[in-house]
């Protein structure tokens, strides 16, 4: 019996090896972790964190001079449903986010085709355009702020001319184009850029046989470079909108939100009411506000990306 149990152990072999733990796949999962680990570490730090901050604010009323930290439930967002101040405020954002869009698409656009001719002093030009962009926002706005003013350097220039130019920065119609003007200015390089790069993608090949067929340049245009670039529009589209509204450098220190509201914008209006009135809980429910507004139109465009990009099924 003895005999014939040691002989099935025989013919069984030893039992087998356990797998190492760290196997190739455990590693290369840790490997790509350990590379992610301090982007979200700064999402958690610096998004989700702070996020959580300004709802929990939002239930609460802090006044800083007082030193009191209350609860006040949904009473921040009951009187922002009733506050007379939020209409004008967002009409104000819908007209500087429109217009500055609208304005800054198409422009950059036009200049990203024509610095795509083989021209002479190309290079110039695209270096000139882009130039604005990696000027600092605050020296930027200051120096239009001096050639906006009534005897500023535009109106001295309309002045040669035998025109009396109006205080852009104090009307109730100008002030509103002078800061989309001084923000298109700013940016419109940014967004030529990405659109040169699309175009120079495009083959050459395409706009040939389109030639040979008949087309027109509209129809060229049409049919060929704006399907194929489609995925950059879709692109600065969202980054234009996305930054519209979040402008507050230009309006404070060109208009401070005036004449009036005209230029004040839901961003402005939410710093007036938590850093100059001392509202940190009406503050931060604005900025939900704003928030909800931003993740709902970048959601809307994302959306659309089927109809709008070429590459999309």
């Amino acid at each position: 019996m003895t005999l014939l149990v040691r002989e099935r152990v025989e013919v069984a072999g030893p039992p087998p090896d356990r797998p190492p733990f760290w196997t190739m796949r455990r590693r290369d999962e840790l490997a790509g972790w350990l590379f992610v680990a301090p982007q979200l570490a700064g999402i958690i730090a610096f998004v989700l964190v702070p996020l959580g901050l300004v709802v929990w604010y939002s239930l609460h009323e802090w006044s800083v001079l007082a030193d009191t930290f209350d609860y006040v439930g949904l009473g921040n967002y009951s009187a922002l449903a009733d506050d007379p101040r939020l209409g004008p405020a967002l009409r104000a954002t819908g007209l500087f986010s429109l217009g500055l869009v609208v304005l800054n698409l198409s422009l950059a656009l036009f200049l990203a085709v024509l610095l795509n001719q083989k021209l002479r002093g190309t290079v110039v030009f695209r270096t000139l355009f882009f130039s604005p962009v990696v000027v600092t926002l605050v020296a930027w706005t200051i120096v239009w702020g001096f050639l906006l003013q009534d005897n500023g350097g535009i109106n001295g220039f309309l002045e040669l001319l035998g025109i009396d130019g109006p205080n852009w920065l104090r009307g109730d119609a100008t002030a509103m184009i002078s800061v989309i003007v001084v923000q298109l200015f700013k940016n419109v390089g940014l967004n030529m850029v990405l659109f040169l790069a699309a175009l120079q993608g495009v083959p050459a090949e395409l706009y040939e046989a389109a030639r040979i067929d008949g087309a027109s340049a509209w129809a060229r245009f049409r049919r060929i470079t704006v399907p194929l670039i489609s995925p950059t529009i879709l692109l600065t589209s969202i980054l234009t909108v996305v930054g519209s509204l979040q402008v507050f450098a230009q309006i404070a220190v060109l208009t401070q939100g005036g004449p009036g509201t005209s230029t004040t914008v839901l961003i402005y209006y939410l710093y007036q009411q938590a850093f100059q009135f001392h509202h940190f809980g009406y503050g931060a429910t604005i900025s939900l506000l704003l928030f909800v507004i931003v993740l709902a139109l970048t959601a809307l465009q994302w959306r659309m990306r089927r109809k709008l990009s070429f590459y999309e099924d």
